[in-house]
């Protein structure tokens, strides 16, 4: 551990003798000769929220990717469970950035997909699928398709149809970066009722500072080139988290000590230049 960074406490679930359930060790990626991160190391509990920032081109997506099984790590491991990720792995869901809806397919169609590939029964569709569509507030347009929709929508849609296979662990990849800045704090509040229900293990990369604050039981800041972690920042605020969590002394606090890390890395790779 260098000088910059902070040791903290485990998350509270871990804490409490629970086994964490995500595991990233040591992992290291690269792309021929460009190495992208080295020595991830971090752990999730069961009912933990980490968010990942960093400066573009760090490789936060890459890493989550990594954690989905969805790319080869070159370097140590990962841990769902006691399971190996290798590639894709039951009871891991992911929500991207561009909701990944099908455009042909309604609400309830897009929303039963990930059911159907699962091979569930027909009944349980039948059942499952109002259920989530229910709980991201979409009662009402079963029948509606992806052009019909806001942006908003369309992202409820798409964390319904990873929140109906009923996943231990959520990954989500700057889901709300592609609406607008209004849409976007209903949808981080609407959010944090979702978890507040059903709770999972969920990393959550995103570009928002406040964001990751407002979300993160720990943030974890990726720094360098190649990318490390730099530190990371236990989130003691109060829950349930609301409108006026965003207003408490310490909110500002641990945004700042974010937004200065980040910075300094900022302007610094403002002026290298390529090779």
């Amino acid at each position: 551990m260098t000088s910059q960074q902070t040791a903290v406490n485990p998350s509270p679930s871990i804490a409490a003798g629970t086994e964490p359930l995500i595991r990233v060790r040591n992992l290291g990626k690269h792309y021929g000769a460009l190495e992208v991160f080295r020595k991830i190391d971090f752990e999730v509990g069961a009912r933990e929220i980490v968010a990942i920032v960093g400066p573009s081109g760090c490789g936060k997506t890459t890493l989550l990717r990594c954690i989905d099984g969805l790319l080869p790590h070159d370097v140590g491991e990962i841990l769902v469970g006691n399971e190996r990720v290798t590639e894709p792995i039951a009871g891991v869901a992911m929500v991207f950035q561009h909701f990944g809806l099908f455009p042909w397919k309604t609400v309830y169609e897009n929303v039963a997909y990930g059911l159907r590939m699962a091979g569930a029964p027909k009944a349980d569709i039948e059942r499952k699928v109002p259920e989530f569509i229910k709980l991201v507030g979409l009662a009402g347009f079963e029948k509606a398709f992806p052009y019909q929709m806001s942006g908003g929508m369309q992202q409820r849609c798409g964390l319904a149809r990873a929140l109906a296979i009923e996943p231990n662990v959520l990954l989500m990849d700057e889901p709300f970066a592609a609406v607008d800045a209004q849409t976007r704090e209903i949808l981080q509040f609407e959010l944090l009722r979702i978890w507040e229900e059903r709770p999972t293990a969920m990393i959550f990369v995103t570009h928002s500072i406040e964001e990751a604050v407002l979300l993160g039981h720990r943030v974890v800041v990726l720094k360098g080139r190649p990318s490390s972690i730099h530190e990371m920042i236990e989130i003691d605020l109060p829950e349930p988290r609301t409108r006026e969590t965003l207003q408490l002394p310490r909110f500002a606090e641990l945004r700042e000590r974010v937004w200065s890390t980040l910075m300094r890395e900022a302007r610094e790779a403002e002026f290298v230049l390529e090779k």
